[in-house]
């Protein structure tokens, strides 16, 4: 059973992970630190913009900002991602026997019907033309 305070924890991080401009960030921070205007230059949008982005990030607890002078650096910080990553796990053995059943359900019919799923395949896109 997942805690208050881990649910929220899940929420933010997931919140965070669901836009994309925030994951290519993450993806950059995973190659090491960068400075803000490293990291918000390939975006094309305008700096307090970005910073909201970065805010979303700090608040999942998924990078840490510092101070070097005027230069302010990102860095990434995964543990949160692990306590996603170990929530998603709960839940693989349910998956894992899901894809097992159609992935024998799809070799029945192949073997029962061989040629059939390419045929339906080829109906169902010549129709949709």
């Amino acid at each position: 059973m997942v805690n208050q305070q881990e649910g929220r924890t899940l929420d933010l991080v997931f919140s965070a992970l669901a836009d994309p401009t925030r994951r290519q960030v993450l993806r950059s921070l995973g190659e090491g630190s960068r400075t803000v205007t490293e990291l918000a230059q390939p975006h094309g949008m305008s700096l307090p913009g970005f910073m909201k982005h970065l805010a979303v990030l700090e608040t999942a607890g998924l990078i840490a900002r510092s101070k070097e002078g005027r230069v302010v650096r990102c860095q990434l910080d995964a543990a949160p991602m692990r306590e996603a990553a170990a929530w998603l796990a709960h839940y693989e053995p349910y998956w894992s026997q899901r894809l097992d059943a159609l992935a024998r359900l799809l070799y029945h019919e192949q073997e029962v019907h061989p040629g059939a799923a390419a045929t339906s395949a080829t109906r169902g896109s010549a129709g949709r033309r």
